[in-house]
């Protein structure tokens, strides 16, 4: 009870209300996973979003994306309405969800999918368990499971251990259950069961993704998993390097992303979820379920920062494996580096919150975006750094690619933001490309190649000048999203960051300045204007790029400012401390795929940095609060 003790006392409990058919919150939700896929458990008992055997196959729970029609795994009390509190086991993705029930007992209900951070080791289960803690309570048990995206609702039958559902293709669900349940059918689909708990005598139901048969729970040794899992978890996470004051929120930060990376092949999913709207009634409904390369080599850039080195080797091991040498960099992969799929609508739901369409496969796979390159270079110049070793055939693809980027960096294109009206000489793409040559050039070094460390320090040089030259507002001393174009973009943000001019430069000060007045609200900081990106409709405001500001901020030295920002957007994580990809400053809800990479890898980068500046603050010293792997060097005739 302790756990939930804590939990109280920082957030109020949710209450789930009579009405069943009433949507939850996107931020009403935990993750489990197991390395290869996750799940999302709603405060009300339900699995509800869950993709097998992997993250980017076809849904068996998507109630997420349709409250009717898609489909839920669910274990709650029967009166309504009740209260319900979440909190994760400390240092694991064991989730545990408190239900007080007026006049009734107060029950438990434990969440989990067995991990040992083996791929080998994945049996593609759910194990879920409820225990009453004090008097009695009625449950009711839900298996309604809709296969690939609810298309096909699978036939079910009830067996002596449980119910197993079979679909129109074969794929097989089976749902053990530690007592007999006397099984009823619903009036729209699914199967319904009540049970009366009392304490000590726990229920447990065990999801086992094609099965042969209906194993007893005793078959599943679903104890023996919960240990291993909470052991495993807690191994991992003792390995954090992070002391700072913001450590809870980078711990659980780190358990997120961790979730996020496929484990058989080191590749990481924006989020494990599609079409979450970016705003309520809106059509910015996208597919998150694949690996941009950009947005793994960040994240795991934000995990060698914090003690997670064997993270980072597994992704320089899928660059190895994906990237083909006559084809290049690929904008993004699927998890074992095939193509992404076209997108496609899938008209059947009715999307979340009533925000069509529901989207999967994602169409921006075949846009140009240049800053790719310079974020899988720095990445990789960092894990080197931190005591990492590039192995020989990595490093090849590496420097093949930043030879890509030699001949391609002064062309236009579609830049970070993905917009739909065409190509760009997006700012950020150029200063990205800069970052590229110069981190290539001091790994080329380590490999010998003192030539290619020559040449790509000379293209490092061009780049520098040519954004200097073109990239700016020349009225008003600020840079700007494109050539020749007056429009705030927050990735300039990014500038700073990586050190582009030196942190006092009158250019990146009143940069920040403007895209902070122009983009700002409140803490919040949206990423660009979105009238004109081909979309159409709104958006919220985009939580990297406060992020970024936080950064930007303390190496400006304005740390009040920084922190500020910072804290506004750790707390506007849900009460388990997860972030989606945008927020309604309006309001604080959560939008955007949930949880999401981009927003946690932020979160931890911002936090070593404002830490980092506290420090040298504390010591009397006047140094930036440069992590390492951001200063320039002979790009700037500094080195």
């Amino acid at each position: 009870m302790d756990l939930f003790s804590a939990a109280r006392r920082l957030r109020k409990p949710f209450v789930v209300g009579a009405d069943a058919s009433e949507e939850l919150p996107l931020a009403a939700r935990g993750l489990i996973g197991d390395g290869f896929t996750a799940a999302l458990v709603a405060v009300d008992g339900a699995v509800d979003w869950l993709c097998l055997p992997r993250f980017d196959s076809p849904t068996v729970f998507a109630r997420l994306l349709d409250w009717q029609r898609g489909g839920q795994m669910a274990m709650r009390p029967t009166q309504r309405p009740f209260e319900a509190l979440q909190a994760y086991d400390p240092d694991t993705a064991v989730l545990e969800t408190l239900f007080e029930v007026p006049n009734d007992g107060t029950l438990r209900l434990v969440d989990s999918m067995p991990w040992s951070d083996d791929p080998r080791a994945c049996i593609h289960e759910l194990h879920r368990r409820m225990d009453c803690l004090g008097g009695e309570a009625e449950v009711e048990i839900i298996f309604d499971p809709r296969f690939d995206y609810a298309r096909d609702t699978p036939r079910i039958e009830i067996g002596e251990h449980g119910v197993m559902a079979e679909g129109s293709g074969g794929e097989r669900l089976a749902l053990s259950t530690s007592q007999r349940l006397d099984w009823k059918p619903m009036p729209n689909g699914g199967l319904r069961a009540t049970v009366q708990l009392r304490s000590g005598s726990p229920l447990w139901c065990i999801l086992n993704w094609n099965a042969s048969v209906i194993e007893a729970v005793e078959a599943h040794r679903p104890y023996e998993h919960l240990r291993v899992t909470r052991r495993k978890w807690r191994e991992w996470s003792s390995r954090l390097t992070y002391d700072g004051p913001w450590r809870h929120h980078v711990m659980r930060s780190a358990i997120t992303l961790k979730l996020l990376m496929y484990g058989p092949t080191g590749a990481t999913v924006a989020a494990p979820t599609t079409s979450l709207p970016e705003w309520i009634g809106g059509t910015r409904n996208w597919d998150y379920r694949y690996t941009w390369v950009r947005d793994a080599a960040l994240t795991l850039r934000a995990a060698n920062l914090i003690g997670y080195p064997q993270e980072a080797r597994d992704f320089y091991h899928f660059i190895r494996d994906a990237v083909d040498a006559d084809h290049g960099l690929e904008l993004m992969y699927t998890l074992d580096g095939g193509a992404v799929p076209d997108e496609s609508e899938l008209g059947h739901l009715r999307g979340a919150f009533g925000s069509a369409p529901v989207r999967i496969g994602n169409g921006a796979r075949d846009q140009v975006q240049l800053d790719t390159t310079g974020a899988v270079v720095d990445a990789a110049h960092l894990f080197e750094r931190f005591g990492g070793t590039l192995p020989l055939r990595a490093w090849h693809k590496v420097a093949a690619i930043i030879e890509d980027a030699e001949q391609t960096w002064e062309s236009p294109d579609h830049g970070i933001w993905e917009p739909r009206t065409g190509k760009r000489h997006n700012v950020h793409s150029k200063v990205m490309n800069w970052l590229a040559m110069d981190r290539g050039a001091q790994l080329a070094r380590g490999f010998g190649r003192v030539d290619l460390a020559e040449r790509w320090e000379h293209c490092a040089s061009q780049i520098h000048a040519d954004v200097v030259a073109r990239g700016m507002d020349p009225n008003h001393g600020h840079f700007v999203s494109c050539y020749g174009e007056h429009r705030a973009d927050a990735a300039l943000l990014l500038m700073p960051i990586h050190g582009f001019l030196p942190d006092e430069d009158p250019r990146l000060v009143n940069t920040v300045a403007w895209v902070r007045s122009e983009l700002g609200a409140g803490p919040f900081l949206y990423r660009y204007r979105a009238d004109d990106d081909g979309v159409g409709g709104e958006e919220g405001a985009f939580i990297l790029c406060g992020f970024w500001l936080a950064e930007a901020l303390a190496l400006q030295g304005d740390l009040s400012a920084a922190t500020e920002v910072f804290v506004a957007h750790a707390e506007a994580s849900n009460h388990l401390g997860l972030l989606s990809e945008e927020i309604d400053p309006t309001n604080g809800a959560l939008l955007g795929n949930f949880p999401q990479a981009f927003s946690h890898l932020g979160l931890v980068n911002a936090a070593l940095r404002i830490d980092l500046a506290l420090r040298l603050k504390d010591e009397g010293s006047a140094k930036a609060p440069h992590l390492i792997g951001s200063l320039p060097r002979k790009a700037l005739g500094l080195g």
